[in-house]
């Protein structure tokens, strides 16, 4: 069984094709959030470069969720168009059991954080024990919260955005209990969503394209604060 699968939910673009449990081929780009422009090419030159068709494809996959709300949108729906336009299922993969995926067979509770501004971050917490597991749902929380949730924890793996933007906190509350992997495992993987996927293929755990969505958890923050202008309003029409 052959997947491809896209990550676009951070400033990282990923792509990578997957057949049984190895792994063709991955493309990552980490420079510039510009998936609309760049996701479709790297998409089109890995299948080339791989002597492959759309339709040579099985299963299409996306991470849809917690991310950015552009990301998740252009990955979904270039995932969407492919898997209909090959007339082939979907699989969709949580960002943040991606991130976690990223640190296979670890010994210790697996937290991705994701940057979510002010300091809030996207989280949940995943364990391999004997299958990887999710053992904390995904949540918006301050980096505060999260960092203290860990505190129950004997040693913790962070892995995501948010370790560059907050490893000087969580270093300060955790000290030698909080572990951080290798660059290269702290960035979102087109090739941890693939093998997600493809193991959720395996069990027939899979949709057609268009029950495919972004999973948001929140809000944008356009859509809060229109909200909070339309609550003002309607306050001033009550005085």
């Amino acid at each position: 069984m052959r997947v491809l699968a896209v990550d676009t939910s951070s400033n990282v673009a990923a792509a990578a094709v997957m057949e049984d449990d190895l792994l063709l081929g991955e493309y990552i780009l980490n420079h510039k959030k510009t998936h609309s422009q760049k996701l479709m090419v790297m998409i089109e030159q890995l299948l080339g470069d791989l002597d492959l068709t759309v339709r040579d494809i099985d299963i299409f996959a996306a991470a849809v969720g917690p991310g950015s709300f552009t990301g998740l949108r252009i990955g979904v729906a270039t995932v969407k168009a492919l898997a209909h336009a090959a007339g082939k299922r979907v699989v969709s993969v949580g960002t943040l059991e991606a991130l976690a995926y990223n640190v296979p067979y670890a010994e210790h509770i697996i937290v991705p954080i994701m940057d979510a501004r002010r300091d809030n971050v996207f989280t949940a917490s995943y364990i391999w024990d004997g299958e990887f597991k999710e053992i904390g749902a995904p949540e918006a929380v301050t980096i505060r919260e999260c960092v203290e949730s860990c505190g129950n924890f004997l040693d913790t793996i962070f892995v995501g955005d948010g370790v560059k933007v907050h490893r000087d906190y969580i270093n300060e509350r955790l000290g030698e209990r909080a572990i951080f992997p290798h660059g290269a495992a702290l960035n979102s993987r087109a090739s941890s969503v693939a093998a997600i996927a493809l193991d959720r293929a395996k069990k027939g755990e899979t949709q057609s394209y268009s029950e495919m969505k972004p999973y948001y958890i929140r809000k944008s923050q356009a859509e809060r604060e229109l909200e909070e202008k339309r609550s003002k309003a309607n306050d001033s029409n009550r005085k």
